[in-house]
């Protein structure tokens, strides 16, 4: 059954995200692939990641590189190499969307949304339940959208 809500449904591609061993290397390569330098980047501590932004039309390309050996940025590189990690969609609402996404019988990897990268909150869908690929639905954090 699909969704009429307008509150649980995602709104675009927000990003696509890219794991990298270093983004010293990465960035030139991309700032010269896409014709720009990156607009931002960021630490995501909670996470053990540094990342960095280009803009591309209305979709974000999102470099990320692992600082510890935890992160799972690092292992996802150890594992698989660089490249695509996951794919991010703009909701409305994060939790209309994870309870609609949760009823529709897709597995949500964090219950509780966390604060992500480029001021988002965050949760991510189980590849198994996606078809493979890891998806991140992000919500921009305002007064409204920041339960705590």
């Amino acid at each position: 059954m699909v969704s009429q809500n307008i509150f649980a449904c995602m709104l675009k591609v927000e990003h696509i995200g890219i794991a990298v061993r270093s983004l010293a290397q990465a960035n030139p390569l991309f700032a010269q692939l896409l014709g720009q330098a990156p607009y931002k980047a960021e630490t995501v501590a909670s996470e053990g990641v540094e990342t960095s932004f280009f803009k591309v039309g209305d979709t974000k390309i999102e470099l990320l590189e692992g600082t510890t050996p935890e992160s799972a940025i690092t292992k996802f590189v150890e594992k698989k190499g660089e490249g695509i990690h996951h794919i991010a969609f703009e909701v409305a609402n994060l939790e209309a969307e994870m309870q609609r996404l949760k009823a529709e019988g897709f597995v949500i990897l964090n219950e509780t949304p966390k604060r992500g990268a480029d001021n988002k909150r965050v949760v991510f869908l189980h590849p198994k339940s996606t078809g493979g690929v890891l998806v991140e639905l992000c919500q921009e954090i305002t007064e409204e959208s920041n339960p705590g």
